[in-house]
């Protein structure tokens, strides 16, 4: 168990050593000089004239601006690589050679399955590890070495893993990822661009930030002893009876005076009128730690 400065308990608080976690991802080699063009067009980040070496932030969206996928374009001198980092990755190159025409100058190559290490640490670089977190990260393909700075950290196990995407605010599939919330309802603003003109979902997206039209926030919540945990899909409510919120992600828990054992945790979509209240039914909440509202 964790404690704040102040002697409270402190759900969310980062291990204190240096320690690493892994998690599978997709890579897509676009060639031709239309490469940069064609993903400008169909994902949510301005990219062209992207420098090539350069790293950007995007989503794979649906036409009405539904979530697919989480990715990273990167402009490379042959095309751009494009990194599928949530969401799969077998869709995401589908739904490209779905629109790529004869003349369009661009070849799609066989998607490659990697894993992502991240090292975190606090004197690394701002969110080097991923996920927003200090460090470095490593691409390594299966069966490659670890590096000799990963080699000897110890890595998360699967609920320790899960505990630091809940942290963070990491859409997954099912609970996040799922054809029903957009970027902006999973503070995922910076990875969306209103100013590069037309592209796939980019209509709906202008109308949801002209309109104020974001109807609810992610939030993630932690259960004090003798607080129910909630199930994946079960609504909270307000203190006026007031369907406030719809929980997405749970990780099952317990809270043990000195045991060092974490309490159960999950994410929620909490509704735009509740969505800076800090707790429902009892369950507390706050922003991830990785998410822009």
């Amino acid at each position: 168990m964790s404690s704040s400065a102040t002697g409270q308990f402190d759900a969310w608080a980062l291990p204190t050593s240096p320690f690493q976690f892994v998690f599978p991802v997709s890579r897509l080699a676009l060639t031709g000089p239309d490469s940069l063009r064609v993903l400008h067009g169909q994902t949510t980040q301005a990219l062209e004239g992207t420098p090539s070496g350069e790293r950007r932030l995007s989503c794979c969206v649906t036409a009405t601006a539904r979530l697919l996928a989480l990715v990273e374009v990167e402009a490379s001198p042959a095309g751009a690589l494009l990194l599928v980092t949530a969401g799969a990755g077998t869709e995401v190159r589908t739904a490209l050679d779905r629109v790529l025409f004869p003349a369009d100058r661009v070849r799609l190559g066989p998607l490659e399955e990697l894993s992502w290490h991240g090292l975190v640490d606090p004197s690394g670089p701002g969110g080097g590890a991923g996920w927003g977190l200090p460090g470095r990260h490593w691409l390594l393909a299966p069966g490659e070495a670890l590096p000799p700075a990963l080699a000897p950290v110890p890595p998360l196990g699967a609920e320790g893993q899960e505990w630091l995407r809940l942290r963070q605010g990491i859409p997954a599939a099912p609970g996040e990822i799922n054809g029903d919330c957009n970027p902006f309802e999973l503070g995922l603003d910076h990875r969306v661009s209103l100013n590069k003109g037309c592209y796939l979902g980019q209509e709906t997206l202008a109308k949801l930030q002209s309109r104020d039209g974001v109807k609810q926030f992610l939030r993630r919540w932690w259960a004090p002893a003798g607080v129910a945990v909630p199930q994946v899909g079960q609504a909270l409510f307000a203190g006026d009876g007031a369907r406030a919120a719809v929980v997405s992600s749970v990780l099952a828990g317990s809270v043990l005076a000195g045991s060092g054992q974490r309490p159960s945790c999950g994410l929620a979509l909490v509704r735009r009128a509740w969505a800076e209240l800090p707790e429902l039914e009892g369950l507390q909440l706050s922003r991830p730690a990785a998410t822009n509202h």
